[in-house]
């Protein structure tokens, strides 16, 4: 019996893991790959507060090893199921089912990030072994003064052209399935992304596009299941963030169990 599961490894999920630990709580988690999440493919980070032009990886490792250091426990499994017992305020439990077996807890924090939608095969054979960005406000700073392109469309696609001009010689713009201009250093994704969430459907309010209903304090609309990081509803997606919310999430939960 945990006090607190947390689903996902990266920042957000992390973070909440160290929070849970200085709270005096025991913490599992639960990460389907590696720790760090998406960002451990991300060469140079440059908006990471105070540790400027560190990897994706070397600063998962970090949080990590911080993490361990605590005590907190991570089991390198998928999670399937989520069911909720009788019981009301602190007699509710819950049972996670993954794929290497069950475990229960008193407080949930779902920390699944999202996934970015794929370029297309014919996009990716074009793009060869050039560099493949999702987020132009974390690379863009990469490619000062070389060209880029863009593909996608709409409002996402709009803000990444609007950032890389700033910086880049020359930014070009294509749709999905269209070609790849043969002179862009690198490609910048925006086609859209898509919340990890599909599992945690019946058990907490999402809005229409999959992404946890959520404010400020992390709570969900089922009591004792928090969420943490780019899975939840909000305007702004990075790093910081979702470290935040980790450790918003992390004091909701033990006031909770309290």
């Amino acid at each position: 019996m945990y006090d607190v599961i947390i689903i996902g490894a990266g920042i957000a999920g992390m973070t909440a893991a160290i929070y849970v630990k200085r709270a005096g709580k025991s913490a599992l988690v639960f990460e389907e790959k590696v720790e760090g999440g998406q960002i451990v493919n991300t060469l140079k980070i440059e908006n990471w507060p105070g540790d400027f032009g560190v990897s994706g990886a070397d600063l998962s490792k970090k949080i990590y090893h911080h993490a361990d250091n605590l005590g907190v426990e991570i089991r390198y499994e998928s999670v399937v199921k989520i069911t909720e017992t009788d019981g009301e305020g602190l007699g509710k439990r819950f049972l996670v089912k993954t794929d290497g077996g069950e475990y229960a807890c008193g407080a949930i924090i779902i920390a699944t990030g999202t996934v970015p939608r794929e370029l297309s095969e014919k996009q990716l054979k074009d793009a060869g072994e050039r560099a493949i960005s999702y987020c132009a406000t974390c690379d863009g700073a990469l490619y000062k003064g070389k060209p880029v392109v863009v593909v996608g469309s709409g409002n996402t696609a709009k803000n990444e052209i609007a950032y890389l001009e700033n910086i880049a010689s020359k930014v070009y713009h294509v749709h999905h399935d269209d070609p790849i201009p043969e002179e862009a250093e690198a490609v910048f994704v925006a086609i859209g992304r898509v919340p990890n969430t599909g599992i945690f459907k019946g058990l907490v309010k999402m809005d229409d596009e999959g992404y946890i209903v959520s404010g400020e304090e992390c709570k969900t609309s089922c009591p004792g299941v928090f969420v943490a990081g780019d899975c939840r509803t909000k305007r702004v997606r990075q790093l910081v963030t979702a470290a935040a919310d980790g450790a918003v999430a992390a004091n909701a939960a033990s006031h909770y169990l309290r």
